[in-house]
């Protein structure tokens, strides 16, 4: 492939993927892996490489201006990035050893995840907890604005939330992916927050644990600028678009298009691993 055609191919994946990322949810990562490893023959380790570097770079972007407007938790963000950075040591010392077939499986069974959780996931205000039993010793309750007031909100079950995290790493190191999906699962449905306060929260670690993940690749000499420079360029351009457009699409039936797309991905995956065998 011509170096012009490359270059062009990397930037026109890399915007679809963060334009579909900002309007799903689950990231630029799902799209951009699949298109270096699957179209232009990247090997799926370069592939994790570059997709770790768009994540900070989106994740650093939006998450700032959450964090202005008061909707983010950094307390509880900060306190499990104890817990997602670990995993994220952990998924990198596994996923940089591990044969590129084997990562690419995991990588189709996390699309078919992410699939079935894009397609039949219900975006609904979470109700906020009048009242905790269980003492948060770490501070971590706080408050989120609706309209001209602010509504407080209690953190449960921070156990559970906090081993939820080290498997949301662990993903992130060993498939460069932000996991955001199984983090918003567990701010939202297993500790209660609100769901604006999850996402945006979850948008906050996103960044810091593959920035940590991202280190370590770099030492291994996994990330090439070359490959990683206009898929950064991609997203960001893909992801300040889609979260414009936002609110005049319908994010339903992009939603569902998504969903297909990505089990199309995990099955043409699958089906290179086998022809591998």
């Amino acid at each position: 492939m011509a170096f012009f055609e490359s270059i062009t191919l990397l930037l026109a994946g890399s915007f679809l993927g963060g334009f579909l990322g900002a309007l799903s949810g689950l990231g630029g990562g799902i799209i951009i892996i699949p298109l270096l490893v699957l179209w232009m023959g990247v090997d799926i380790h370069y592939a994790i490489g570059a997709s770790l570097i768009a994540v900070i770079a989106t994740s650093t972007g939006s998450s700032a201006a959450y964090v202005k407007e008061g909707y983010s938790n950094i307390r509880v963000g900060m306190f499990l990035e104890t817990a997602t950075c670990a995993g994220a040591l952990l998924g990198v010392a596994i996923g940089s050893y591990l044969p590129t077939r084997i990562l690419m499986f995991v990588f189709a069974l996390v699309l078919i995840y992410s699939s079935l959780m894009s397609l039949f996931k219900k975006i609904t205000e979470q109700k906020a907890f009048p009242s905790s039993r269980q003492k948060t010793i770490f501070n971590l309750d706080g408050s989120y604005p609706v309209g001209d007031s602010y509504r407080e909100y209690h953190v449960r079950n921070i156990p559970f939330g906090y081993a939820i995290m080290v498997c949301a790493g662990i993903l992130s190191g060993g498939l460069g992916l932000g996991a955001g999906t199984l983090k918003v699962v567990a701010l939202d449905q297993v500790m209660g927050l609100p769901f604006k306060v999850s996402t945006t929260t979850s948008n906050f670690m996103i960044g810091v644990t593959a920035a940590t993940s991202a280190g370590l690749y770099l030492g291994l000499g996994y990330i090439d600028p070359f490959l990683t420079a206009p898929v950064v360029l991609g997203v960001v351009a893909g992801s300040v678009i889609g979260v414009r457009l936002l609110p005049w699409l319908p994010a339903d039936v992009l939603r569902k298009l998504f969903a297909l797309i990505l089990l199309v991905i995990a099955t043409q995956m699958i089906y290179k691993v086998f022809r591998t065998l």
